[in-house]
């Protein structure tokens, strides 16, 4: 399959009932204005379309609603209990030391006390030390700098999240 060409499931996804699309959609970002902008754009005809949407959406976020998508991200190193998506992006946490994962617990308060939000980076095939290399560098930014670096993490989060919500939709 070509990144133009569309997945089985991206039908079905096309054709939820609003209600339900809103749902599975704010699981993938949970911010309400960027579940709008891919709402009013459906129907979609290929996954790449699909993500085209979401790139424009991202890129049209508020700092307000990127705090808002960022709210629903937990830390590095401490996925969400019993959510299996932060689980499986957060693995390269998993077998981290114990003294990464507490030199990551350190970062990660550092930084949420300069920004005023959780560290976003798209942890997925990441591993723990790339993590730690990412914030340490990222720590010193501007916090108008970090800010477009976490909208850049956050499409690069949505897009993984996106293909996989199609892929699961034409296995169920």
């Amino acid at each position: 399959m070509t990144s133009t060409s569309a997945p089985p499931g991206l039908a079905r996804f096309n054709g939820l009932e609003e209600s339900a699309a809103f749902a599975v959609l704010h699981q993938v970002c949970a911010c309400t204005a960027w579940v709008r902008a891919l709402l009013a754009a459906r129907p979609y005809a290929t996954i790449a379309a699909l993500h085209a949407a979401s790139d424009a959406a991202t890129a049209g976020l508020t700092t307000a609603d990127l705090a808002e998508a960022m709210a629903a991200h937990p830390p590095i190193g401490r996925p969400a209990p019993g959510d299996p998506a932060s689980v499986r992006e957060q693995r390269g946490m998993s077998d981290a030391s114990a003294d990464l994962r507490a030199e990551m617990l350190d970062l990660t308060l550092a930084y949420q006390e300069k920004f005023g939000h959780v560290f976003l980076i798209c942890a997925t095939g990441r591993t723990g030390e790339q993590m730690r290399d990412a914030i340490e560098e990222r720590i010193g930014n501007a916090p108008e700098r970090e800010w477009e670096i976490a909208r850049t993490e956050l499409g690069r989060i949505n897009r993984i999240r996106l293909a996989r919500l199609v892929e699961e939709d034409a296995r169920a």
